[in-house]
């Protein structure tokens, strides 16, 4: 079964710099793209930024030059370092997996699939 743990948010003040992380587990061959998206109350789920498998990163305009996204394949790991922040920042932080591709097995057969998934959430509070 395929998870996915994000871990790192919290409450700081307006300046200040979080790192989130996000641990994908289960039988994972690889996964594709790596991505943070965030939702403020009210606010649609927006995306923060992205990481292809071989380390394209892609930002939304309004973090670029204060977040940076990056990733280690072996740990199917990605993290979000977040400076600069202030409370526009503030907003539930989610994780996603895009192109997932794991394998299951029931006894000696075993066989492969491919999904995009999601983590539960952290919050991250930025005060003024």
């Amino acid at each position: 079964q395929v998870q996915l743990v994000e871990s790192g948010g919290g409450s700081v003040q307006a300046g200040g710099s979080l790192r989130l992380s996000c641990a994908a587990s289960g039988r994972i061959t690889r996964i594709n793209v790596m991505a943070w998206y965030r939702q403020a109350p009210g606010n649609q789920r927006e995306l923060v930024a992205t990481i292809r498998s071989h380390g394209t990163t892609n930002y939304a305009d309004s973090v670029k030059g204060r977040f940076t996204i990056a990733r280690d394949n072996a740990k199917n790991t990605v993290y979000l370092q977040m400076n600069s922040l202030n409370p526009e920042d503030t907003a539930v932080y989610y994780c996603n997996a895009e192109g997932l591709v794991y394998y299951v097995c029931s006894g000696n057969v075993c066989a492969s699939g491919e999904g995009d998934y999601w983590g539960q959430g952290t919050q991250v509070t930025v005060s003024s």
